[in-house]
This record gives C-alpha cells, sequence and structure tokens, in this order.
C-alpha cells in the first residue's frame, strides 16, 4: 500500500513540474554583406507567462539589428499544451566575416502547474554564428546595396532650361530602399563636371518600420555653380541594387540632363557666390559633425542641453562651496597669526634650528601672548618648569649665559611640558585648539 503511495506522488509530482525554455533559430546562416537575417526568438513554458516577454533591441556587434514584434504562439506534444513567444530580429551585416548573434539571458515570469501567481525564472540561449560574405567581385563595394526593391526620384531647384554663368541649381536624389537600413545604402558617387563648381550638402537619412517590415530613405543634395557658358552635360546615373530573393542584380537610372548655360556680362558675382557656397557647405558639414558626435554620445539635443544645465549648476555650486572655503581657511589663518599657538610654533621652530639669541627673542615674545601674572622667565620657570628647566635657568641667571643654559638641544621636551602645564592651569585664558591653519 505504501508503495503504491509513493509511486502516485511520483507521478503526480512529474505531472505538475513545469518546463521553461528558450531557442534562437536564423533563417540563414551565410549571406553577402548588408544582406538581412532574420532571427527568431523564442521563449516557451509548460503553463503561461503573467508578463510580456520583450527584450527591445539586441546589440549585435559588426551589424545593425532591428526588432520587429513579439508575436504569441503555441503548440502541443505529448498531449500537453505549450504556450510560447517569438521574438522577431533582423541582423543586417556590415563587416565580413563572422558576425555573432550573442547568447541571451532572458528573464520570464510564470507560475507552477495549478498555481497563478508568476514566478521569476531565468533561460539561456546559446549564441548564432552568422557568416558574411564581401559583395562579388564583379561589383563596387563602393555602390553595393541589397534590398527587396529601389526606387529613386530627383527634383531641381531652379530653372534647367535658362541657366547663365553665375547661376546656382539645386539637384535633390531621393533614393527609398526595401528591406534594408539606411545606414547601408551607399552615398552617391557625383560626377566632376567641366566649368561647374559643386558643392555637396549632407544627406538625411531616416528608417520606417512597420510590424512586419522596413524600408530606409537616403536623401543627397548637390549644388551646381555654372562658371562658363556653353553646353553642359550631367551624365546618366545609374544606381544599382541585389535582390537577396531572387539572387539578380537590379538597376533605376536617372536620364542624362543637358543643360545650356548663357553668357553672363557681370561676371564679378562668381566670387561673391562661390564664397557664399563654400561658407554654407562648411556650416552643413560642421552639423553633421555635430550630430555624429551626438550619436556617439548617445544623446540628443534636449539630453545635451540637460547635461549642460546640470553642468552648470555643478560649476556655480562648486564655485560656491570653494569660496566659503576659501573665507573659513583666511578667518582661521587670521586667528592663528594672532594667537598663542603662531608665537609658541615661532619660537619651537627657531629653537630646533640652534640660534639661541633669536630663539631667546622669541621665547619673551610667546611670554608676553600668555598675559602672566609675572611676565617674565623667571616666573614661568618657576610656576611650570620641571625640575631640570629650573636648575638650567638657575645656572643661567648665577653664570650670565641664561640663553645657553635654558635652551640646551634636550630641553625641548621641557619646554613643551611646562607651556602644557600652564595651558591646564590656565583655564581658558589661551585658546590652544587644534584646528589652527599653520601653513
Amino acid at each position: 500500500m505504501i508503495l503504491l503511495l509513493g509511486l502516485f506522488w511520483m507521478l503526480s509530482s512529474h505531472c505538475r513540474s513545469q518546463t521553461i525554455w528558450a531557442d534562437v533559430s536564423l533563417d540563414k546562416r551565410v549571406v553577402y554583406v548588408g544582406q538581412p537575417v532574420s532571427v527568431s526568438v523564442k521563449v516557451y513554458t509548460s503553463t503561461w507567462f503573467t508578463t510580456g516577454v520583450d527584450l527591445g533591441n539586441i546589440k549585435v556587434q559588426g551589424a545593425f539589428s532591428v526588432y520587429f514584434r513579439p508575436v504569441s504562439t503555441s503548440f502541443q506534444k505529448d498531449g500537453k499544451m505549450y504556450s510560447g513567444v517569438e521574438l522577431i530580429y533582423n541582423v543586417f551585416p556590415f563587416e565580413t566575416g563572422r558576425v555573432t548573434f550573442p547568447a541571451l539571458d532572458i528573464e520570464v515570469y510564470s507560475p507552477a502547474p495549478g498555481e497563478y501567481k508568476g514566478s521569476k525564472h531565468s533561460v539561456k540561449t546559446a549564441e548564432k554564428i552568422i557568416s558574411v560574405k564581401p559583395a562579388p567581385a564583379s561589383f563596387s563595394s563602393a555602390e553595393w546595396l541589397v534590398a527587396n526593391g529601389l526606387s529613386v526620384s530627383d527634383r531641381w531647384s531652379g530653372d534647367i532650361q535658362q541657366v547663365k554663368v553665375g547661376d546656382v541649381l539645386e539637384r535633390q536624389i531621393t533614393r527609398t530602399a526595401f528591406g534594408t537600413v539606411s545606414e547601408l545604402i551607399p552615398p552617391i558617387a557625383w560626377d566632376t563636371l567641366s566649368g561647374v563648381s559643386e558643392y555637396a550638402s549632407r544627406s538625411v537619412m531616416n528608417n520606417q518600420k512597420d510590424k512586419t517590415t522596413i524600408s530606409a530613405t537616403r536623401t543627397e543634395t548637390m549644388r551646381y555653380l555654372f562658371e562658363k557658358e556653353g553646353e553642359i552635360t550631367l551624365p546618366a546615373m545609374v544606381f544599382t541594387w541585389f535582390n537577396p530573393s531572387h539572387e539578380k542584380l537590379y538597376k533605376r537610372t536617372l536620364k542624362a540632363v543637358i543643360i545650356q548655360v548663357a553668357a553672363n556680362p557681370d561676371l564679378g558675382v562668381l566670387t561673391s557666390i562661390r564664397d557664399s557656397l563654400q561658407l554654407v557647405q562648411e556650416a552643413e558639414l560642421a552639423e553633421k559633425s555635430s550630430e555624429k558626435e551626438r550619436t556617439i554620445l548617445g544623446m540628443s539635443p534636449k539630453q545635451i542641453a540637460i547635461l549642460g544645465l546640470i553642468l552648470l549648476v555643478s560649476l556655480i555650486l562648486l564655485y560656491v562651496i570653494t569660496r566659503k572655503l576659501i573665507q573659513h581657511y583666511h578667518q582661521k589663518h587670521e586667528a592663528y597669526l594672532k594667537s598663542e599657538k603662531y608665537f609658541w610654533d615661532r619660537f619651537i621652530a627657531t629653537y630646533r634650528k640652534g640660534n639661541k639669541q633669536k630663539t631667546l627673542k622669541l621665547l619673551y615674545r610667546w611670554l608676553d601672548e600668555l598675559k602672566l601674572a609675572e611676565p617674565t622667565v623667571d616666573y614661568f620657570v618657576r610656576k611650570y618648569g620641571s625640575s631640570r628647566l629650573k636648575n638650567a635657568y638657575q645656572k643661567g641667571v648665577t653664570s650670565d649665559m641664561l640663553a645657553v643654559s635654558v635652551l640646551q638641544d634636550d630641553q625641548i621636551s621641557d619646554w613643551k611640558h611646562a607651556r602644557e602645564a600652564f595651558l591646564r592651569g590656565s583655564k581658558g585664558r589661551v585658546d590652544e585648539s587644534s584646528d589652527w591653519i599653520n601653513p
């Protein structure tokens, strides 16, 4: 009977046990540089999740990572139902070689069988390696783009039918690539034109993402300053992309543009226009550099402004505190220069140097600060000195060599003890506090 109860308990415990695990899968393991890899992170439990599972974006070294969405899923195995969450990422490698999707440590909350309150669990996944190939040798790596599709448009600011020397036309070319990120759209290689000065503006890039797809836009602007009359031909511009689904190369072409440039008798305007365009270009490039710095710091302009305000307030507080400390120092130092301890320190310092005549003068100066009933060495030694100091004083008086007798090298401690005896008996008439500032 006991054996049957034991078996029943074991089976019951097994049925009530909980299983939680996670898995990462890639839709492909070998890709070209720039080709997206769909990464699926799945987490399962034998009960259910009491809170959402959302890891946010995951940093992948050597690649751009885009997080799309969580998707609820479930399946049945051996008569048991399992609930799960699938997190979908697209990884866009920008470096060739090995790119590693990192191992993950995922925290989830799920109740045990028969319970309703979720308990914390931690599940781990293994890292996944993606092998990234360079662009095929037959294609220029500077123009390589992997995308599902590409649209190209251009817009002119100014009348290209009526152009004279000194005029400026602005051409804006916008490319929208589907299935990639804007950082992977290569910059335009603008042609150099004879008789025309070119001033590029900074690129404007952005990404658009919905629940299942992503697209990217890159807009670039060129300003043309026409410096010579005659016919100017802007060559056709060909933009290519590799479609990974079809494994084919496609292209879009902007047709060549022919511009007739008429003469302009006022050629002096060229210099001022050229200088103005140069300044505009430098300002835009400086702004672009500033934006890169903000991106590297990971802060928006608003965050930088807040940080600047915090630093300013911190500097003001530091200034106020420092000024208070300096004032406190000066007050303490001024008090020290008028204190008994200051004259005592001068007396002892000179004593140690062995100049007995100068030391004797400083001894008298120090004794003046003690406000003795009789401001003499005789009175101080008789009232506060040790036996040895009294004997030395008597010998000095008798031999008329007071400075030599009372200021021997081994008597410094006697003078210190005498001062301590005086301070103990002075009952606070002399301030000897330890916080005097003695530089």
